[in-house]
């Protein structure tokens, strides 16, 4: 019997999805088995080791990724874990079109809610 757990999020772009989990300091393997209960492994793209044996996988489903994992052993926070990567993925995102349209970043900034403000310009 399978514990494993998928939850669909907002991504579609696997590069920046890998940049992101590196940036908030995850070890990533490519193209794995996910580890979950009793050895049960599910293949995903992404996958976040855990030293309790309870990997964290993001696999490719359609034209989004989802995240994958046996989270009652894996013990994270399912909500922080996700927004993390979210907002950074949007922002590496963001930076990745900005540029491609031929935008400059005038200025960034966090907020004291942690919101990241951009104001971006180009001159025409």
């Amino acid at each position: 019997m399978s514990h494993f757990t998928t939850i669909k999020v907002q991504i579609k772009n696997g590069e920046i999805l890998h940049k992101t989990l590196q940036e908030l300091g995850y070890t990533v393997e490519t193209n794995t088995n996910v580890r979950g209960y009793q050895g049960i492994k599910t293949k995903a793209e992404y996958v976040i080791r855990q030293n309790n044996g309870y990997d964290l996988g993001f696999r490719r489903q359609g034209d989004n990724y989802e995240l994958v994992a046996d989270f009652w052993g894996a013990k994270i926070d399912q909500t922080k874990f996700i927004n993390d990567i979210s907002q950074k993925y949007a922002h590496y995102t963001l930076m990745e079109e900005v540029e491609k349209q031929g935008f400059n970043i005038e200025e960034e900034e966090t907020l004291e809610d942690g919101t990241l403000r951009v104001v971006v310009g180009r001159w025409v």
